[in-house]
């Protein structure tokens, strides 16, 4: 190790050693600014670590030199090479002379705990790299020799995590150009942490008690402020949702009931988490002192970084005092030509270039839109539905991937990026956009530049041509990127496809599905309901009408996929999903649940009545393979009322008709044997809501992206349980969440435990039908070896 590079010691020319987070920072001290003191341990140490790691494997000996080229669609062989690399890191041994040069540096801070930031540059001018968050990810550690070296290479290792290898091939990476530095800080307790981010039309400032990786994290809702610009007075401000805080060591201050099971870096105990007292999760977290020394220090930075800039601060409590400290800051957009200047979630996939329409006001929908735009918009609500055939993309501020949001674009098959924060500040309505909702990357096309049209036009044609994308928008179903049936593998369990809307059936019903495992009924009514809510068509005295029109949708699909089965959910609404409904459900907007499903029937069943015999007029007209889904049952009561309903509606009649319920509610997995009992003749897991309810996360919510994930060992082991009772009672299983289509990995896991079939959406089809077969392949050959010893 030839020497540390101290942040107030950075010069220009250590920029690509160094890398952009820890160059910005060095810039911002060596003016004055309140940084927090740190030395970055160099992206050379990397490559040296690399070239000495003298190991068998192949792919690992060639490193930093090889290139890895990877066929990063071959995910299985993606993970293993990344394991594998990963591996051969974390058992190297770092040079006892580099961990004692950080350790007696870090000394010098009298800490008990460190933080290694990586800090990333890549040598070539035309690599569209800004923001890596999720890339890669900081690491807490005790000032201790042994942590450290252990922090430092856990640190190196996640440049070759699966998704860090997808990343940097898909920008055209290759692994020589990328320099991967660290940043060593020490940790103290903290008052408070949080953001600023700042642009031309105002400031938002984010808090929370404690330091600032429980925001990071997505473990709390900060408090937040909004900031005139212009003169710095507070506009208006918001309580967030702050149940716990972390800390360093045992050093409590205000905060009790230490968790010390959940340090999220578990080889560490420098890193504590506390719950808070409830008076003070009822506080705001920044005194009114701090809060304008935070703005006083944003009005500072306009002229070092210009009027849109992002930084990360703490107020550090030190023995007798206490002092706001910067920890990161965000790289000027001009610095890095042809970078992405919004990021979010990919949610659904193609890439489109097309003007931009921004509306600021979720609740005010439109009665149209102009065809072909991007629409820009905080969040969007399910009656947004009718609207969006009209469009050629959705970015929206909020959302996850299982937000609706993301869910109608990705059955409407339009490109969408969800939780793009700032979006409808930072763009303006008549610009010109490409968005990429294969990246999660939004683009600004500039009319003046030749170049970036070109890279817009060829972006456009991979679009229309299906490059990246498995069901490009084409007016002929035939052109659809699909296999032919004939030269497809057989496989046994049941594939089928979710769907809502009549003008996709032509598309859809030459697809080599089994039927439709999931007819969204709430979306396919959209279009008839003309924005008056059922009961006011009830009330109105235009039942009829409305039966009429409702038997005419379910129609068209059982008449389009007949024989194949049509499994029609019946109406799962929440009042705040109907904003521009008339009569919408009465429930607080407030309410992450509503008054949702069968519970909803027994308030009202009205609804619920109609839906009964406009399934009933669907078989009278000769179709016998409409069956109906009950969604979102609490209790066994609710299941045995709607039961009795259904059979007073003569549905049971046809003996081909089934009562199916979603597997939703976390009561299921205990009372799935009563609902059998009560006439329940199949299940239908359902990953969205039965992710969100055992981890306690709201799927809308895209911030806390990390949090909700179906492939969670608790979800996957509630899975595992329900195809296994199931089983048991001898009913059949399917899966119309998003988790097949989203995370394929988990279908080898599905197929092995006996799921009976697996609905997904139309643009995920091809990619889910190989991935049963090929989880057939390896069960039955794994089978097959079984037998042979």
């Amino acid at each position: 190790m030839d020497k540390l590079y101290w942040l107030d010691q950075i010069k220009l020319q250590d920029r690509t050693k160094v890398g952009e987070k820890a160059f910005y920072l060095s810039r911002i001290m060596q003016r004055g600014y309140p940084v927090v003191p740190g030395f970055v341990v160099s992206a050379e140490n990397l490559r040296q670590f690399l070239e000495n790691l003298n190991s068998s494997e192949s792919l690992v000996a060639d490193l930093p030199h090889s290139s890895l080229h990877l066929d990063v669609a071959n995910w299985r062989q993606l993970q293993q090479v990344a394991g594998r690399l990963r591996q051969e890191i974390l058992t190297a041994t770092v040079p006892q002379e580099w961990v004692s040069t950080i350790f007696q540096a870090a000394r010098e801070w009298q800490t008990s705990c460190l933080i290694l930031r990586p800090t990333l540059a890549v040598s070539t001018a035309t690599s569209a790299i800004k923001n890596v968050s999720g890339l890669l990810e900081s690491v807490f550690c005790q000032c201790e020799p042994e942590a450290i070296a252990w922090a430092l290479k856990r640190t190196w290792s996640q440049m070759f995590r699966a998704r860090s290898l997808l990343y940097w091939q898909r920008a055209g990476i290759n692994l020589q150009q990328v320099n991967l530095a660290v940043l060593v800080q020490p940790v103290e307790n903290a008052i408070a942490s949080g953001l600023l981010k700042a642009n031309s039309s105002g400031w938002e400032i984010e808090a929370t008690w404690g330091l600032g990786i429980a925001i990071a994290q997505g473990e709390v809702q900060p408090d937040v402020y909004y900031i005139q610009q212009a003169t710095g007075v507070v506009l208006e401000q918001q309580l967030g949702n702050k149940m716990l805080a972390y800390g360093v060591d045992n050093a409590v201050g205000a905060f009790s009931q230490p968790m010390p099971n959940s340090v999220l870096t578990p080889d560490s105990t420098c890193l504590n988490t506390y719950v808070l007292q409830e008076a003070q999760q009822k506080q705001y977290a920044l005194q009114e002192e701090y809060l304008q020394q935070i703005i006083a220090l944003g009005t500072q930075l306009v002229s070092e970084l210009g009027k849109t800039f992002t930084i990360k601060w703490t107020i550090a409590q030190q023995t007798t005092f206490s002092k706001l400290y910067i920890t990161q800051v965000s790289s000027p957009q001009s610095v890095i030509p042809h970078g992405h200047f919004i990021r979010g979630l990919g949610a659904a996939r193609g890439r489109v270039v097309a003007t931009a329409l921004v509306i600021t006001n979720s609740q005010q929908k439109p009665e149209q839109l102009p065809k072909g735009v991007i629409l820009v918009v905080p969040t969007i609500a399910p009656d947004w539905l009718p609207l969006l055939h009209q469009v050629a993309g959705i970015i929206t501020e909020q959302g996850g991937l299982t937000s609706h949001a993301a869910i109608l674009a990705r059955e409407l098959r339009i490109a969408a990026v969800v939780n793009a924060k700032s979006a409808t500040t930072l763009i303006q309505t008549g610009e010109r956009l490409l968005l990429d909702g294969d990246r999660g990357e939004v683009y600004r096309i500039k009319g003046n530049s030749k170049e970036e049209m070109e890279r817009g036009r060829e972006q456009e044609s991979g679009r229309l041509r299906g490059d990246n994308i498995l069901f490009p928008n084409h007016p002929n179903p035939k052109a659809l990127n699909l296999p032919v049936t004939s030269h497809l593998p057989m496989i046994a369990t049941q594939l089928l496809v979710n769907l809502s809307q009549p003008s996709l059936i032509e598309q859809v019903q030459s697809f080599p599905v089994d039927g439709v495992g999931l007819l969204r009924s709430e979306l396919m009514v959209l279009n008839i309901l003309d924005g008056q809510h059922p009961n006011s068509w009830i009330l109105g005295g235009r039942k009829a009408e409305l039966l009429e029109r409702w038997s005419e949708q379910i129609m068209q699909f059982a008449h389009a996929f007949a024989p194949r089965p049509v499994f029609y959910r019946s109406l799962d609404w929440r009042s705040q999903d109907l904003p521009s409904l008339s009569d919408s459900l009465e429930s607080s907007p407030q309410s992450m649940l509503g008054e949702r499903g069968t519970f909803s029937y027994l308030r009202n069943p009205a609804v619920f009545e109609l839906e009964l015999q406009a399934l009933a007029s669907v078989q009278q007209a000769g179709y016998s393979n409409v069956n109906l889904l009950l969604p979102f049952v609490r209790t066994v009561e609710e299941f045995i009322f709607c039961h009795r309903k259904v059979k007073q509606a003569l549905l049971t009649e046809v003996s081909e008709f089934q009562l199916w319920m979603m597997a939703e509610v976390p009561s299921v997995l205990f009372l799935l044997p009563e609902y059998v009992k009560a006439g329940a003749a199949g299940i239908s897991i359902g990953t969205n809501d039965l992710t969100q309810l055992l981890l306690g996360v709201d799927r809308e919510q895209g911030e806390l992206a990390k949090v909700f994930n179906e492939r969670h060992p608790a979800v996957m082991s509630a899975i595992a349980q329900l195809i296994q009772m199931a089983k048991s009672a001898g009913i059949p299983c399917s899966i119309c969440g998003q988790a097949p289509a989203l995370y394929p990995e988990i279908i080898d896991k599905l197929v092995e435990w006996g799921i009976t079939s697996i609905s997904v959406e139309p643009e995920a089809v091809e990619r889910t039908y190989q991935a049963i077969a090929r989880a057939e392949q390896r069960v039955i050959l794994a089978a097959a070896r079984r037998k042979l010893h």
